[in-house]
């Protein structure tokens, strides 16, 4: 008895050990390979930036290839869930609109994922305002005339969006209904499509990222109205809020790094540290402030419960509005 006990004493103290060897283990040599970093929309939008950026600053820091890889479809749901059935190791992460991530649950029926389940927050990573915008031939100057040209000429503008459901077409969505006009969406494969249109002609009005959407207003081929921040932003001081004409109406894109749930502690600790690192740094808050674009650092946990309370709310605005979706 006392030699099966011993036994088994010394076998439970070797698997502790050895669990105990491999966390600190994780911890010590990750990452030891190439760094996915997908990003669940087509190239050129505001998460695909964000995750080029960062990802050349963890090469940098690392001395890993950390590579991007754009896998669209179905507004995000498509490269979410590829992460989510990924390895939870570290080595393969998700970086999305978390407004995307929060809203599909409510507008697909059939979701391949749970995301409040499938995945393990990393950090939040930045906000960028919803840059709102009309191409030059529209004949309006500021939101007022916006609101009064839609109204006088119900359904002839047409409102470009960077997917069916995303946050951008809720931004319109809002936005119409707060000011009792009436415009047609037209869906695209990403932000940078929709601002191609418009730029070109194509569609009419956008409200996209602005890290994204901001360059092409500055070069004249977008016609900025206004920004959809609390405040105005200090990239682009003289163009005003929307919410100088429609009090208290904000909207906008928050960035947040995900890995599949059960990837370790230690990893995801480790991740978290070094983006907020890198994030910290003068040189990429001044390199995003140009664009629009806040720094906005966070905890695992209180991504986790940002999203989670971003489910909720989005679930009881579609069901209050009675929107549709196909």
């Amino acid at each position: 008895m006392f030699k099966k006990f011993a036994a088994s004493t010394l076998m439970g103290v070797a698997l502790l050990s050895t669990a105990a060897f491999t966390s600190v283990q994780a911890q010590t040599t990750f990452p030891a390979k190439a760094i996915r970093i997908v990003v669940p929309f087509a190239a050129g939008g505001t998460s695909d930036i964000l995750a080029r950026t960062i990802g050349q600053k963890l090469t940098e820091s690392w001395g890993q290839p950390v590579l991007v890889e754009n896998r669209a479809g179905a507004n995000g749901n498509v490269g979410a869930d590829h992460v989510a059935k990924s390895a939870p190791d570290g080595y393969t992460l998700l970086l999305s609109d978390v407004g995307a991530l929060a809203i599909n649950p409510s507008v697909y029926l059939n979701m391949p994922y749970d995301v409040v389940k499938d995945f393990s927050p990393v950090g939040m990573v930045a906000y960028s305002p919803h840059a709102f915008g009309v191409h030059p031939s529209v004949p309006v100057n500021n939101v007022k005339e916006l609101i009064d040209y839609a109204k006088a000429n119900p359904g002839k503008l047409n409102f470009a969006i960077s997917g069916t459901g995303g946050a951008p077409h809720l931004a319109g969505i809002a936005f119409a209904q707060r000011t009792g006009i009436n415009w047609a969406y037209i869906p695209y494969k990403g932000g940078s499509q929709a601002v191609a249109d418009v730029a070109s002609g194509q569609a009419n009005v956008i409200m996209n990222g602005m890290l994204a959407t901001y360059p092409t207003m500055k070069s004249g081929r977008i016609r900025a109205l206004a920004i959809s921040s609390a405040q105005r932003v200090g990239s682009a001081p003289e163009v005003p809020t929307i919410a100088e004409t429609l009090p208290g109406f904000e909207t906008g894109s928050y960035q947040g790094l995900l890995a599949p749930a059960g990837t370790p502690r230690d990893v995801v600790g480790k991740l978290n540290a070094e983006i907020a690192k890198i994030l910290a740094t003068q040189e990429m808050r001044e390199k995003l402030a140009v664009l629009g674009t806040e720094v906005r650092t966070a905890q695992p946990e209180a991504l986790g419960t940002f999203i989670a309370t971003e489910k909720t709310r989005w679930a009881q605005v579609i069901k209050e509005s009675g929107i549709k979706f196909d």
